[in-house]
């Protein structure tokens, strides 16, 4: 596991400005492409901080020459943004305007000459989980082609999602520090897990420490359950609607998925509590889980394909006679996702056979190749009937294998009745 590179929150230099906007002009020449439009549009992935190295709900225009242009709603995002520059912190531009809409985007590629440009769209494709058909609002589309009746327009969306799939060095040093900071959330979970506790508690404990330690949370932000046999996966159900928060139990297992974030990289982890004592069929899972880890573990290394350590995955949980609900892998930036079909068999005449029946478990983007200063998280969920078990952590590809970022969430956590 590496430890951070300082006590204190890394920070972006304008050399990790210039290798982005670069690189991805680049990509834009290959392409025969002018300029790129990339908006948040309240996306999960908040993809114009990528260009400015901020969030100000904004959209940004990248051509090949001068400063992003980054237009916003109102003015008071934008004074934040000048509130970092007087605590000496520079910004990535200067050319910020007031109004986001695509009527306004238009105006300002015109002030580059880009009338009867090639524009590249990005949020037009996949994004996000749960924005497979892109975040771009249908309005704000009208209204850019509406006004550049001459222009052509393409999407820009997987070649700039591609392009952050592998991290600087710069960028590395945010991943390691938001990394350890899920470590401490991990032990502050554990510490907090008792009987007779709520979820709330646990839930609170857990953001404290990712909060006072200067990072956030990306959407869903914190997913947590607790029980014997409590398949559902999400956000409690007391944040969601008026139902009072469990209380733990001997016998549970309180699972975690957080999703700390700091400087637009996310260190994702899956934290699995258990109350002991816990039942056979649960250390059964615990045990195929572990197994799932360390094979994928094992398979992490450059040049070989997502979905060869999708496979690598798979095969201890086929053996075992588990199956899986949630993915057992993903890129920490949007990529791939792998799931397993294997012995839904045992589902049959189960509620959660007709609503699992809709899926088709598989593997997006199977053939992405591993390449050094890749992130991914694997995170096993080992599951017999309702009963589940779901760790997890990240891992970055090295030049010779995998660099675990985090330790505690990778096994059961037991804490003694």
């Amino acid at each position: 596991m590496t430890q951070p590179d300082a006590a204190t929150p890394p920070t972006l230099t304008l050399d990790e400005r210039d290798r982005r906007w670069n690189g991805l002009r680049a990509r834009m020449r290959e392409r025969g492409i002018d300029a790129i439009v990339v908006g948040s549009f309240q996306g999960r992935e908040r993809l114009e901080s990528y260009l400015i190295d901020d969030f100000l709900d904004s959209v940004v225009v990248l051509t090949h020459d001068d400063d992003a242009i980054v237009m916003t709603f109102g003015p008071g995002r934008v004074s934040r943004a000048f509130e970092s520059q007087r605590r000496g912190i520079p910004l990535w531009t200067t050319d910020f305007r007031i109004g986001m809409g695509g009527a306004r985007t238009a105006e300002a590629l015109l002030d580059k000459g880009l009338g009867k440009g090639r524009i590249g769209l990005v949020g037009l494709g996949p994004t996000a989980p749960g924005e497979a058909e892109g975040l771009m609002p249908l309005g704000f589309h009208t209204n850019l082609l509406r006004a550049l009746p001459g222009a052509e327009f393409c999407d820009f969306t997987r070649d700039f999602t591609d392009f952050m799939l592998v991290k600087s060095d710069e960028e590395l040093r945010l991943l390691r520090y938001a990394a350890q900071v899920s470590e401490k959330a991990c032990i502050a979970m554990a510490q907090a897990c008792r009987p007779g506790v709520s979820e709330a508690e646990v839930y609170a404990e857990i953001l404290r420490e990712i909060h006072r330690n200067g990072c956030d949370v990306r959407y869903p932000f914190l997913s947590l359950q607790s029980g014997v046999d409590n398949i559902g996966w999400g956000a409690p159900r007391w944040t969601l609607r008026a139902e009072p928060p469990r209380v733990l139990r001997t016998g549970d297992v309180v699972q975690a998925e957080i999703h700390t974030t700091y400087g637009g990289q996310e260190a994702q982890v899956q934290m699995c509590v258990a109350l002991d004592p816990i039942d056979a069929e649960l250390q059964r899972c615990e045990s195929v889980a572990r197994r799932a880890y360390e094979a994928g573990l094992r398979a992490v290394r450059p040049g070989v394909t997502f979905g060869e350590v999708v496979a690598a995955m798979e095969k201890p949980i086929a053996a075992s006679g588990c199956w899986s609900k949630t993915p057992l892998l993903h890129t920490l930036t949007f990529g791939s996702t792998g799931f397993t079909p294997v012995n839904r068999a045992q589902l049959a005449g189960t509620f959660e056979e007709r609503i699992e029946g809709w899926m088709t478990p598989g593997v997006r983007r199977a053939d992405l190749v591993m390449e050094e200063g890749m992130s991914l998280e694997l995170e096993p969920n080992a599951c017999i009937g309702l009963r589940r078990v779901n760790i997890g952590a990240g891992v970055v590809v090295g030049r010779t294998g995998p660099e675990e970022l985090n330790d505690v969430p990778t096994r059961v956590w037991h804490v003694a009745a």
